[in-house]
């Protein structure tokens, strides 16, 4: 294999990531607000998942290489589902802390993901909120993303890819929880050496936030688990309060989540590729991602007035 088709190079994948975000706003935004179903798998397979593999396939660069296409063992696939489970007591808590902080100069919404009404629609939304988006998502984040990141070193790809991840929700209430997530997935990737591990986390870690707000939705009404809206109305002891036992129960689920992640067996070792023999960032690399924050900010913003 020639070298330079090893991986994406940053600008590349940048600008790649730049389009994607653009039809995620405009055209995803638009066929999920005629029918919410339909339009996140128009979003996710038609808008996300097609056009990467689409691109890797016409650039000559090996999928099996890029989206880090191994095999997982068996104590690999028990494992992780129980590292999401006390991870996501984390990611709950960082965006009750950033949703407690915008609740003091914004009005904080639900996103508009309807709780399903029976077992049918529970087991239909499973496989179109929690098994989709895993696919999609993660073969442009920990495939694409982290890959062509790789050459700035492991650790820079797990957070730039994190951080990217969590922008691509272009919804600031629901920001630091998925990037946190996104940061456990890429160590994920990077142990075990392959993506089907990122794909069975992201998948698990969305089932949990479905069923928490199918199962307790007479509790929660309209208010989804993911971003959940915050009242100061009872008073500063009760937030109080709230921070001091959420902290301590993240804090200890975090710690469980951390010794198995370090019971996960390693794989296949993913090797830090450059297309060059010393990789230097330029500015110039990063003015999609900018772009990107621009209409981040510009959207939230207008869902803000809105």
């Amino acid at each position: 294999m020639e070298r330079e088709k090893i991986n994406p190079s940053v600008l590349e994948t940048n600008i790649f990531y730049l389009v994607e975000g653009l039809l995620l706003l405009f055209l995803g935004g638009y066929v999920q607000s005629r029918e919410i179903f339909s339009g996140l798998l128009i979003t996710q397979y038609l808008l996300i998942l097609a056009p990467t593999i689409i691109y890797l396939n016409i650039k000559g660069y090996s999928l099996k290489t890029v989206l880090k296409l191994n095999k997982i063992s068996l104590k690999q696939a028990v494992l992780i589902p129980l590292i999401v489970i006390f991870s996501y007591p984390v990611a709950i808590f960082l965006n009750y802390l950033i949703m407690l902080l915008l609740s003091n100069f914004m009005e904080l919404k639900p996103v508009p993901i309807p709780i399903p009404q029976n077992s049918k629609e529970f087991l239909f939304s499973l496989i179109i909120i929690s098994i989709t988006p895993g696919i999609c998502e993660e073969v442009l984040f920990r495939g694409m993303v982290m890959s062509s990141y790789n050459k700035l070193g492991k650790k820079s790809a797990i957070l730039i890819s994190a951080v990217l991840f969590g922008i691509f929700h272009f919804n600031i209430q629901n920001l630091i929880g998925p990037a946190f997530l996104g940061v456990i997935f890429g160590y994920m990737v990077y142990r075990t050496g392959s993506i089907f591990t990122s794909m069975i986390a992201h998948g698990v870690n969305n089932a949990i936030s479905l069923s928490m707000s199918y199962f307790l939705a007479d509790k929660i009404q309209n208010i989804p688990v993911e971003t959940e809206a915050i009242s100061l109305s009872s008073g500063p002891l009760v937030t109080i309060l709230s921070l001091i036992i959420g902290g301590a129960f993240a804090f200890v689920s975090g710690v469980v989540a951390l010794n198995l992640y370090k019971a996960l067996p390693k794989g296949e070792d993913i090797e830090i590729l450059s297309l060059e023999d010393e990789y230097k960032s330029k500015f110039t690399h990063y003015i999609p991602i900018v772009l990107v924050l621009i209409a981040f900010v510009i959207f939230n913003y207008l869902a803000f007035l809105a």
